[in-house]
């Protein structure tokens, strides 16, 4: 059996373009003589649909278009597997399941609706979907028994920490009916380190069952979410057979028959290089961008590491010709941090704009002078900078129809180091969910080839230059003992005590765990945020802002 792998990047809510794409790669797949046509999981909606599926409309117009579509497909079709949601013929429990059709002849012959519904992290599929109560049905393609399984029931085996304690085994469902070849349909979002863990997990239930996996992953950038495709095929020895290319759409065709014959693709253990993670957030700005359709970023360029970095970003993305940048020195702004703003947007052949705010600052303080009173420089004075280069980016935004992109970085954003309505606003977070080391990183691997952002900023010690000699140090940790205790905190989920007790210093690991706590008001109202961690601030990361947790704090 010849299977087309048709790695799509779909957009939510636009049905007939969803599956004008996979019109045409059924035409591509059926040149390549393929048998069976496979999609990711919720194609034709795009994923996740969130609450429009709570809109018997979206529902009802996903269903008629993808039957309209079937009637149309041309003669001789191979048969087809897509996802899509299903209205239940039941009356107790969720009115839908999150299914993948089967399209024989013209028709959808038989759904396969998912066992397994995630509600952990960034998922939250329980909320609309019903799960399959009864024993799978198996696909017949040919004369080959197909196992349907999507996304999540694969992911049985996974730590429980994680938020899966799953009774069923879908997997082995598929496999004690019959099936002589398993496929997954998935809509499996991109984290740094997932792709090996997906290998190994493929592999090892492959393995085990003694049956080749086709597992087709969608791609591209929804919301917060990245989705990097990377689909794979694995014989029934655990041995990958085929790889399909990261962030990219892809179409392609593997014998199921002669899968010995391919050769084996070598995994290595090896972290990610920071090329992946840019290649995924270009790939988040670029699809945002598309699909809410803008085309032009607006960035403030302060001469620092983070706009630095996010304005070659979103020139990988959109292109030089659509990135405009402000430059909004104060008096407290160095001459090198102005010059490297100016040799960046060189550097990047974007157009700089150089907007001076003294006057703004000025006027600002005599008018709030007679409300604040004549007290000593301090936080106020230099929040106003800040959201005075808001106004600025904000306006620019009105006028011309650019998106602000923000530029604060998650060490700075998970304690509170950032401006609301200053540095936060904007409509799209690059780097929200980058560390600043992270950050640094990602600004030499741009650099690779060559100098794009200016050596300068990079050497420099960090500031948000709205203070005399203003440096980060004095008012945090250096990052290097910041970073790693944030990570333990907010991606381990560590308590206080459990950092102090792997040797980070307890008054800094109490304070730095309370500002995180005291910040989220503010991160609440951040822009979304692009998520390459396995913990993101955004849907993934749910807590209470007025609340008084206290106990851990007992060294108070």
């Amino acid at each position: 059996m010849k299977i087309a792998l048709a790695q799509i990047n779909t957009t939510i809510g636009h049905i007939s373009k969803n599956l004008e794409k996979m019109d045409r790669s059924v035409r591509h797949a059926m040149e390549q003589s393929a048998d069976l046509v496979v999609f990711p999981e919720l194609a034709v909606t795009g994923y996740p649909p969130m609450d429009l599926l709570d809109r018997p409309e979206f529902v009802r117009a996903a269903w008629d278009v993808l039957n309209q579509w079937v009637s149309e497909l041309p003669s001789k079709h191979p048969d087809i597997l897509i996802g899509a949601p299903v209205t239940r013929p039941a009356e107790r429990g969720r009115g839908l399941w999150n299914a993948a059709v089967c399209v024989q002849d013209h028709q959808i012959t038989t759904i396969h609706p998912k066992t397994l519904l995630p509600t952990y992290d960034v998922f939250d599929e329980d909320r609309w979907f019903e799960p399959l109560h009864r024993s799978p049905e198996i696909a017949e393609v040919g004369d080959v028994q197909v196992g349907v399984t999507i996304c999540e029931d694969i992911w049985l085996d996974e730590p429980a920490e994680e938020g899966r304690r799953y009774r069923q085994d879908p997997v082995n469902a598929v496999v004690v009916a019959g099936a002589q070849v398993i496929i997954n349909l998935s809509a499996s979002p991109y984290t740094v380190g997932k792709h090996q863990t997906r290998v190994d997990l493929l592999r090892e239930l492959a393995a085990r069952h003694q049956r080749p996996i086709v597992y087709l992953n969608a791609v591209g950038g929804n919301d917060e979410l990245i989705f990097d495709g990377r689909s794979l095929v694995v014989d029934a020895n655990g041995h990958v057979r085929i790889e399909a290319p990261a962030f990219e759409e892809a179409l392609i065709t593997v014998d199921l028959d002669h899968l010995e014959s391919l050769p084996i693709i070598q995994q290595t253990e090896e972290p990610e290089p920071h090329d992946v993670v840019i290649d995924a957030l270009t790939l988040g700005i670029r699809d945002y961008f598309a699909k809410v359709g803008l085309r032009h970023a607006v960035i403030g360029l302060s001469g620092g590491i983070d706009s630095a970095v996010t304005a070659a970003l979103a020139v990988r993305a959109l292109g030089a010709e659509h990135v405009v940048g402000l430059a909004m020195p104060s008096e407290f702004s160095s001459q090198h941090s102005v010059d490297d703003a100016v040799t960046l947007a060189n550097n990047l052949g974007i157009t700089c704009h150089k907007v001076p705010i003294q006057k703004i600052l000025y006027a600002l303080r005599d008018t709030l002078g007679p409300l604040l009173g004549d007290k000593p420089w301090g936080v106020t004075d230099e929040n106003l900078q800040a959201r005075i280069r808001g106004q600025l980016l904000m306006a620019w935004s009105n006028r011309h129809g650019h998106l602000v992109l923000s530029t604060g970085n998650k060490s700075e954003i998970a304690v509170g180091y950032c401006t609301l309505y200053g540095d936060m606003c904007g409509g799209l977070s690059v780097l929200s969910d980058l560390p600043k080391i992270s950050v640094y990183q990602i600004a030499n691997a741009l650099n690779a080839s060559e100098e794009l952002i200016p050596q300068s900023t990079i050497d420099k010690p960090p500031s948000a230059e709205l203070r005399p000699d203003q440096r980060d140090d004095q008012s945090l940790p250096d990052y290097a003992v910041l970073d790693p205790i944030l990570e333990l905190y907010i991606e381990q989920r560590m308590e206080p005590t459990e950092i102090i007790e792997k040797g980070h210093p307890a008054d800094i690991v109490w304070r730095i765990t309370q500002l995180v706590d005291r910040a989220e008001y503010k991160r609440r109202q951040m822009p979304v945020g692009l998520r390459v961690t396995g913990k993101a601030f955004g849907s993934g990361r749910r807590m209470p802002i007025a609340q008084q947790w206290t106990e851990y704090r007992t060294e108070n």
